[in-house]
């Protein structure tokens, strides 16, 4: 298992890297799109019970995505306006007020539709390829693989922090192995990674932010960008125990699915992208 989940992360990463230093970003939008359609076919799956409606609607929007990349690449006024004053304000509030509290009540509510569910992740994934794509597209790569970095830093620290130090649980219903420690070890790394990028790596999202907010501003970023991305990793737990499996699929050996890899970033880019624009 470990040398498949080793060998399945070298892949990713030299396919990222091949992406972010191509000299047109198409190849960035379109691993974006995939990324997309697969994840949303996994959030699908966890909560849709018709798999042709599941492998249709993962169809559809990697083509309706090809043709917004297009839109985007060429600042498609109308386009950027819908995404950014609807889109990434509806996929913030989802984070907010349904989301969080089904992990603070630590189940998804047997009333609620399985069309809801499908709803939400339609535009949570929608959001999330719309605020890549856009800081992509707009500022480079060093903004985008930055703040992915942020939620990686985050992930990294909190479950060595919590293997170590880890004593009191976080969600113990929802996902029994993150403790306080942990996640206060992500919120203090990922503080410190944006801190550090602001100074040290030009064009980051940490260094795109700071003249807007200031280091106060900055530090209060990290410490809510890095909480967010925890909630999006708990809500994810929620659905694979409502539909009762491990992991969303096994498209990506030894790590489960796309969602699995990515259920961080979906509630941190649209809000990351908001403060950019806000700021």
């Amino acid at each position: 298992m470990l040398r498949q989940r080793i060998i399945t992360a070298i892949i990713l990463l030299l396919i990222v890297a091949g992406a972010v230093t191509a000299s047109t970003p198409w190849p960035m939008l379109s691993l974006l799109t995939i990324m997309t359609a697969c994840a949303l076919w996994e959030w699908w799956r966890l909560v849709w019970p018709r798999p042709l409606v599941r492998g249709v609607a993962a169809f559809l929007t990697a083509c309706i995505l090809g043709v917004v990349s297009r839109l985007l690449v060429d600042g498609q006024a109308d386009l950027q306006r819908v995404f950014q004053t609807i889109l990434l304000p509806l996929a913030v509030l989802f984070w907010a007020v349904p989301a969080l509290w089904m992990v603070v009540r630590a189940q998804v509510p047997g009333r609620c539709p399985a069309a809801g569910l499908a709803l939400a992740g339609g535009l949570t994934l929608l959001a999330t390829w719309y605020a890549l794509a856009w800081i992509f597209v707009q500022y480079g790569a060093a903004a985008l693989i930055s703040l992915w970095a942020l939620i990686w830093c985050a992930d990294i620290a909190a479950y060595f922090t919590g293997r170590s130090l880890g004593r009191h649980k976080l969600a113990p219903r929802v996902s029994p192995g993150k403790t306080w420690e942990g996640a206060l070890g992500g919120v203090l790394a990922a503080t410190l990674w944006l801190l550090a990028t602001a100074v040290w790596w030009p064009d980051s999202y940490g260094a795109l932010l700071l003249p807007r907010l200031g280091w106060p501003g900055l530090v209060l970023v990290g410490i809510v960008l890095a909480a967010w991305s925890i909630i999006g990793d708990l809500f994810e737990s929620l659905l694979k125990r409502r539909a009762g499996v491990k992991d969303s699929s096994q498209l990506l050996p030894g790590h489960g699915g796309v969602y699995d890899r990515i259920d961080a970033v979906l509630p941190v880019a649209p809000a990351a992208i908001l403060l950019l624009l806000l700021g």
